[in-house]
């Protein structure tokens, strides 16, 4: 009877104590507030975005996204960069993590080509570079890793708000985003 009593303890005692690595590694983790992040897709594409993220707790961050392309033979866009700074709110467990909804404001500038009737009645078409401001809002989902790894797929559309007469009323940003929590 002691010999189980005393292996009964012991095993507690390693599990109390595996509990308590594994929480410790938890606790680590919650104090990494910061992330930097790339979006996979659009490397493939031809542009390069990154990302800066600043956890404020749990429930909510802070972040900004950079975006400009490196290819415009095969990227099919006319935008020329933007500036975008975020606001999320998260609705999973973990923390910082899981399910979210976010608000952006996004500083773009895009070329936009015009058409211009000359004396003879001839259309030229000239372009133009063009900067305008847009609010949206977006969803995704980010799962986090315990050494810190973040994956994440996020979308949102948006509204220009100043150059409404053009066909660059509404703006877009989606990712598949890979980068690190520290």
């Amino acid at each position: 009877m002691k010999s189980f009593l005393f292996a009964l303890f012991l095993l507690c005692s390693i599990l109390n104590l595996s509990a308590q690595q594994q929480n410790d590694s938890i606790a680590a983790l919650y104090k990494k507030q910061n992330e930097v992040k790339l979006n996979a897709v659009m490397l493939l594409a031809g542009a390069f975005e990154a990302s800066y993220e600043r956890n404020l707790n749990e429930e909510s961050s802070l972040g900004v996204s950079f975006f400009t392309p490196y290819d415009n033979e095969n990227l099919d866009a006319n935008i020329n960069y933007y500036i975008s700074p975020y606001y999320r709110i998260f609705f999973g467990k973990k923390y910082a993590a899981g399910f979210f909804v976010e608000g952006f404001a996004m500083l773009n500038s895009i070329d936009r080509e015009y058409g211009v009737q000359d004396s003879g009645g001839f259309y030229t078409y000239e372009e133009e570079s063009v900067t305008d401001f847009a609010l949206g809002f977006g969803l995704g989902g980010k799962w986090v890793s315990k050494n810190g790894f973040v994956f994440e797929l996020t979308g949102g559309i948006g509204r220009n708000l100043f150059q409404n007469d053009y066909d660059t009323t509404i703006v877009g940003k989606f990712g598949f985003n890979l980068g690190y929590r520290f």
